[in-house]
C-alpha cells in the first residue's frame, strides 16, 4: 500500500516541478489529462461502483453515487466564488478538493486486494496528478506566486493526499460490507463529477480534438489493466 500511494502522491511533486521549470507545452498536459479522464472512468466503474453494487441495492447504490457528486459540484463552486482572482490558491484548492475523494477511493479499493487489481485506478491517479500538477503550478508561478512558495504548497497538498489515502485504507478496512459500499459509493459520485467539471473541460481547452482520442486511449488502458488483473 505505502509503494503505490507514495507513487501516486509523489507525482503531484513531480508534475509541479515540471510546471515550475519544465514548462510544459498546454497540448501536452491537455492529452495527458483527458488520457487520465479515459482511465478513471473505467476505474471508477470497475474498483469502486461494480463491488458497492455487490453489498448495496441499486436504488440506495444510485442516490448515495449522486449525494457524492453533489457534494463535489457543491464544494467546487463555493471554493470557485471564494478564490476567483486569487494567484493559483482556487486552482490548488480545486486540484485537493478533486485529489481527496480519489486518494479516498484508493485507500478503500486498496482493502483487501492486491496492487494488481487496484492498478487501474492507482494508474490514472498518478497520471491526471502529473499534469494537473504541472498546470497548476505554472498558473500560480505566472500569477506573481515564487516558484519556492508554489512547490512548498504543492508538497503540503501531496502529504495531505497522500494522508487521505492512508486514512481511506486503515480506518475504513474494519466497517461492513454495506457501509463500504456506500462509502465507494460516494467517493465514485465524487471523482465522477471532478471529471466532469474540472478534467474534461481542462483537456478540451488545452488540446482541443485530441482529447477524444486521448480519453479513449485512457479508457482501453485502464480497462486492459482491469483484464489483467481478474477485474
Amino acid at each position: 500500500m505505502i509503494l503505490v500511494v507514495g507513487a501516486v502522491s509523489f507525482a503531484l511533486v513531480a508534475g509541479a516541478a515540471w510546471g515550475l521549470w519544465g514548462r510544459p507545452r498546454d497540448a501536452t498536459e491537455g492529452f495527458l489529462v483527458a488520457l487520465a479522464g479515459g482511465a478513471l472512468i473505467v476505474s471508477v466503474t470497475i474498483e469502486l461502483i461494480q463491488p458497492a453494487a455487490e453489498a448495496t441495492p441499486l436504488a440506495w447504490l444510485s442516490l448515495t453515487v449522486l449525494a457524492g457528486a453533489a457534494a463535489f459540484t457543491f464544494l467546487d463552486r463555493w471554493i470557485e466564488t471564494r478564490t476567483k482572482g486569487s494567484d493559483g490558491a482556487g486552482l490548488l484548492l480545486a486540484i485537493t478538493l478533486d485529489g481527496i475523494p480519489e486518494n479516498l477511493a484508493l485507500g478503500v479499493a486498496l482493502i483487501g486486494a492486491g496492487p494488481a487489481e487496484v492498478a487501474a485506478l492507482a494508474g490514472a491517479i498518478l497520471l491526471s496528478n502529473l499534469p494537473e500538477a504541472a498546470g497548476g503550478a505554472k498558473g500560480m508561478c505566472d500569477g506573481g506566486m515564487s516558484r519556492r512558495r508554489a512547490m512548498t504548497l504543492w508538497t503540503l497538498t501531496a502529504a495531505l493526499l497522500a494522508a487521505a489515502a492512508v486514512t481511506g485504507n486503515l480506518l475504513l478496512a474494519d466497517v461492513g460490507d454495506g457501509t463500504l459500499a456506500h462509502i465507494r459509493a460516494f467517493a465514485a459520485g465524487a471523482v465522477t463529477a471532478s471529471l466532469a467539471t474540472e478534467v474534461f473541460p481542462q483537456a478540451f481547452r488545452d488540446d482541443r480534438y485530441g482529447t477524444g482520442i486521448a480519453v479513449t486511449l485512457g479508457l482501453l488502458v485502464a480497462f486492459a489493466l482491469s483484464q489483467l488483473s481478474g477485474g
